[in-house]
């Protein structure tokens, strides 16, 4: 038995993990652990090819990754989007750096420039693409005012908000209140 983490790009959300892990378990493939990017897994080498393992993975509408700057990046982008997202931080978003340089285990200069460099974005418009996302889902959930949005997404006032909404959307944010299907982006359009 051969036992192995995988590096999966493009894993946004729990669905994710549940899809490769009912994917690979319909084989008989030992699923240890998964979190988005990671499926630590253990398999029969003379029962499964890497290859196979592979085509598993791509049939389920993901990418194998083994560079590792690549995997790298990829890591960078599940941490912003965990934060981002899935905090659930209503208190207010914890700095994006701090967080970064614990989870990564480098420092926030490596970090910004391994993801500008290999990714054609900077690290701070990438997170900043990901703010405006979540901004619109709160700004359609009603259950917070838009001072209070601007509190948690980390911005300094409503104003640096609806300036920056409408600088990235190219819609005001009441705009989008009236019509949100034509200007909301799914999570892993945003990482492509």
């Amino acid at each position: 038995m051969a036992r192995k983490t995988l590096y999966i790009k493009n894993m946004v959300c729990h669905c994710c993990l549940r899809v490769i892990s009912e994917d690979l378990r319909k084989y008989g493939i030992v699923v240890h652990r998964m979190q988005l990017g990671e499926a630590d897994i253990e398999y029969d080498e003379s029962r499964f090819s890497e290859k196979f393992i592979t085509d598993i993975i791509r049939g389920s509408g993901f990418e194998l990754i083994t560079d590792r700057n690549t995997i790298i990046c990829e890591q960078i982008k599940l941490a912003v989007i965990e934060l981002v997202h899935y905090a659930n931080n209503v208190n207010s978003i914890i700095r994006k750096s701090d967080y970064l340089v614990e989870k990564m285990n480098m420092s926030y200069q490596q970090i910004s420039k391994t993801f500008s460099k290999h990714e054609n974005i900077t690290l701070e418009k990438f997170i900043i693409l990901h703010k405006i996302e979540r901004t619109k889902e709160l700004i359609l959930s009603n259950e917070y005012t838009l001072s209070e949005i601007a509190f948690m997404m980390d911005f300094s006032s409503v104003h640096h908000l609806s300036n920056t909404f409408k600088k990235v959307t190219g819609v005001a944010v009441s705009e989008f209140k009236k019509s949100p299907a034509t200007f909301k982006k799914s999570i892993d359009n945003l990482i492509m």
